[in-house]
């Protein structure tokens, strides 16, 4: 029997018998398997740190803002802090009696009586009056003197901002060292209040007010003590925020018929209440007409 070649007969070695599909291992090698696991150093401390800080949106950016906003705050009032020597450094002006070198609304920047005091002040107090002001040329706030923010014995209200006027030793008789226009038209010591003068202290006013505090009823002679800071800086408008929250800002209008004159008639708001023919409560203060005490909301 004859035997014929027949190369169709015969597996071609470029054919390969079908295998069956790749396994696992071949897949991972073609980079076509699953996603890796996640580390578990994600959840270690250091990975937490990394997302809080790098996070982009969602809560952890959230908490990351407010925590800077929060520091930041912090770090200002500390460093306010340091250079004013009194916590808080800034007062709100809740009144106009400062008027026009310090308005209702303003924030002032206060520092400890001593700090920065000029050679000008009196000893042991920080403070220059505007006597002694007007004679060496120290000014502040378009005006000659220190502006000084005190709180006097028995002061249920906010501390009050006015400028020193002068310095009145116990028993003094500062009758004839007074402007005699505010004084409430006293002819003599006797006739005026806080005369002679029951303590040593400084005689004050607001240099929008008609008188005197010591002759208005708002404050004896302003001890050393009494003192709790000297203004420096004035910010306008930023004291509204502090106003408002105290609940200052919501007093009407008051116009009086002469500088800081304020009458029963003249006020517009449903939070002022007249009390008497001569007095009007407002916001917790009472101010007798012809008067307006400048009054600082601290904090």
């Amino acid at each position: 029997m004859s035997v014929t070649d027949n190369d169709d007969n015969v597996p071609s070695t470029s054919q390969k018998a079908y295998a069956g599909p790749p396994t696992s291992r071949e897949q991972m090698s073609a980079g076509e398997g699953p996603p890796p696991e996640p580390s578990a150093g994600d959840d270690e401390p250091d990975g937490l740190l990394r997302r809080f800080l790098t996070a982009e949106s969602g809560p952890l950016m959230f908490a990351r803002e407010m925590l800077t906003s929060m520091a930041t705050v912090a770090a200002v009032g500390l460093l306010l802090f340091a250079i004013s020597g009194v916590w808080p450094p800034m007062v709100a002006v809740e009144s106009g009696s400062m008027d026009p070198n310090m308005q209702k609304g303003d924030l002032i920047f206060v520092t400890e009586p001593g700090r920065f005091a000029p050679d000008a002040a009196r000893e042991g107090t920080g403070v220059v009056t505007h006597q002694v002001g007007e004679e060496v040329g120290y000014e502040t706030f378009n005006d000659y003197g220190t502006v000084i923010v005190y709180d006097s014995a028995g002061n249920v209200g906010p501390p009050i901002i006015h400028r020193a006027r002068f310095w009145v030793g116990e028993g003094e008789n500062w009758y004839d060292e007074a402007n005699k226009a505010w004084v409430q038209g006293a002819d003599n010591c006797e006739q005026m209040d806080n005369c002679p003068a029951p303590h040593d202290g400084f005689i004050t006013k607001g240099d929008n007010n008609a008188y005197y505090d010591q002759t208005n009823n708002i404050s004896p002679p302003v001890k050393a003590e009494w003192v709790v800071g000297t203004a420096r800086v004035r910010i306008p408008y930023l004291g509204w925020v502090r106003l408002g929250f105290s609940g200052a800002a919501t007093t009407g209008p008051v116009d009086g018929s002469a500088a800081g004159v304020t009458t029963a008639e003249s006020v517009l708001s449903e939070n002022a209440t007249v009390s008497g023919p001569h007095e009007i409560e407002v916001v917790g203060e009472v101010q007798t007409a012809g008067t307006a005490t400048a009054t600082a909301a601290v904090g």
